[in-house]
């Protein structure tokens, strides 16, 4: 059974805010809990690398969730850009290619030899959003078979190409881990504390479920930064997390 110390680093807290402000709010009450911050689109588009440095300063982990899917050489480059603001695990979008995936793991090393950067950050892939039912992926992406099929494609070409692990949903954990190895990273969306809406979510489990499913790291976003008071929040499913 996980400590309430281990199950807190297992967490990252999606700050899906619009500015700067208002999510370091929200980490100003979570410092301390040993949680990860994840930020994604929304925050970085609006307050750019500076909020990334701020994080850093307070001592979070940071996962910086952008999705990469462009050319190779813009993917290298922009891993390269990205690896040197220290952040922990970033990720590009499997639907790249193998040699877009090999360019990010590249532009990481570059950081690295030039000494721009004393550790490397994970690297992982995502493979299928949590949004992406059997419907959508077959009718509307154009992808036949089962959505568990088409993750385990993507995880094996992340592995291939030399990243760390990949992005998916609880679901498909152990498919991934007999795949890809033990080793092999999942970080899983599609996290919902008992009792709490889906919203546009479809392929989601609860914490605990999702930690016997054998996941790395669970992102979790609004039963926490949405909450009144997050921290609280945060206890809450750390506590159903780590019950025996």
């Amino acid at each position: 059974m996980l400590t309430r110390d281990q199950a807190a680093s297992k967490i990252m807290v999606a700050l899906d805010k619009p500015d700067a402000k208002s999510a370091l709010a929200v980490a100003e009450q979570l410092q301390g809990s040993g949680c990860w911050v994840k930020v994604g689109m929304e925050l970085f588009y609006a307050a750019g690398p500076a909020v990334v440095k701020e994080l850093k300063s307070r001592g979070f982990r940071i996962f910086l969730d952008l999705k990469m899917h462009d050319i190779p050489n813009t993917v290298q480059g922009g891993a390269r850009s990205i690896a040197r603001l220290g952040v922990d695990l970033f990720n590009v979008h499997g639907a790249g290619g193998l040699a877009m995936m090999a360019a990010a793991a590249k532009g990481v090393s570059q950081a690295l030899e030039t000494g721009d950067i004393d550790k490397a950050p994970m690297v992982i892939a995502v493979t299928q959003l949590t949004s992406t039912s059997l419907q959508v992926l077959n009718e509307e992406i154009g992808i036949s078979g089962s959505v568990e099929d088409a993750v385990i494609h993507y995880a094996r070409l992340a592995q291939s190409a030399g990243l760390q692990g990949v992005v998916a949903s609880p679901l498909e954990v152990a498919a991934i881990k007999k795949a890809c190895g033990s080793g092999f990273v999942t970080v899983t969306p599609g996290i919902r504390p008992l009792g709490s809406d889906v919203g546009d979510q479809t392929r989601v489990t609860t914490p605990r479920d999702a930690v016997d499913l054998g996941t790395d790291y669970l992102v979790i976003g609004r039963p926490i930064t949405a909450a009144s008071r997050p921290a609280e929040a945060l206890d809450t499913i750390l506590k159903e997390m780590t019950l025996s």
